[in-house]
């Protein structure tokens, strides 16, 4: 039967990354999907990260969602998360606080080898996914920009992208997210800016329009108007929900036009 559950990859040097796996309901083996890997945010794997990798899923995807900080533990990071998130901007705070060691330690060195495990995994449910095949990354925050550098590091597989609320994708860094985009070989993106967001500005946004342009890339990049950053999730004060909502119908139109339109 299809599964929506944890699964364990494999990392080397004795090292496993929970991952959350969610199918379409209905799906047999046999009947092969196209595969989805969801990057989480830097508050991590839980209940609402569960719940927007279903919503994919129901669309017609597989969907994989890897604990990015699995060489900390095993999710949730923090154990009492949900509890944190609900006392609004205050539990907020002493939640990044308590995360933002495994975030800044998450490099692309770090991170980039990773994506090749969890790509190779996907290679190997042949009962549900066609090896070797297209896939579309989709990411929030902190996810938002490793998903660019997934696509940049893999333009032969990636075929679609969608990226939300982002932080830092332009940088004064030799590394800067927007400098990889050369790389790219028809990836489509949709990008999601937040319309108050000091992790990712006006001027920064600018500068990836012009690179995207420059570059002649498939790319749809929106300021979703009067959205703070993480706008998406429902259990952080910053949820909005018309930027929410605005993201899932962009998000499907993305992925339908790369994974099912003839």
């Amino acid at each position: 039967m299809p599964y929506i559950d944890y699964v364990d990859i494999q990392m080397g040097d004795g090292l496993v990354c929970d991952a959350y796996v969610s199918l379409p309901k209905g799906v047999e083996p046999g009947v092969k999907v196209p595969a989805i890997l969801f990057l989480m945010d830097g508050i991590g794997l839980r209940p609402r990260l569960e719940e927007m990798a279903d919503t994919i899923a129901q669309q017609g995807y597989y969907v994989i969602a890897p604990n990015l900080f699995y060489r900390a533990a095993r999710a949730p990071v923090v154990p009492d998360i949900q509890e944190l998130l609900a006392q609004g901007p205050e539990g907020r705070e002493k939640l990044i606080t308590a995360i933002f060691k495994h975030i800044v330690t998450l490099t692309p060195d770090l991170f980039l080898p990773d994506v090749t495990k969890y790509i190779d995994y996907i290679d190997q449910q042949t009962d549900y996914v066609v090896s070797g095949a297209p896939i579309g990354v989709v990411g929030y925050c902190m996810g938002g920009t490793n998903a660019v550098r997934v696509a940049c590091a893999h333009p032969t597989r990636v075929a679609a992208l969608g990226c939300f609320h982002a932080a830092n994708l332009v940088t004064d860094q030799p590394d800067s997210p927007h400098l990889q985009l050369g790389a790219i070989k028809g990836c489509r993106f949709h990008f999601g800016h937040a319309d108050h967001d000091d992790f990712n500005t006006p001027q920064q946004i600018a500068t990836l329009e012009k690179t995207l342009s420059d570059l002649h890339i498939d790319a749809s990049s929106e300021v979703y108007k009067d959205a703070p950053h993480a706008y998406t999730m429902k259990d952080s004060a910053m949820y909005q929900k018309e930027g929410e909502e605005k993201h899932w119908v962009e998000l499907e139109s993305l992925l339908t036009k790369t994974f099912k339109s003839k």
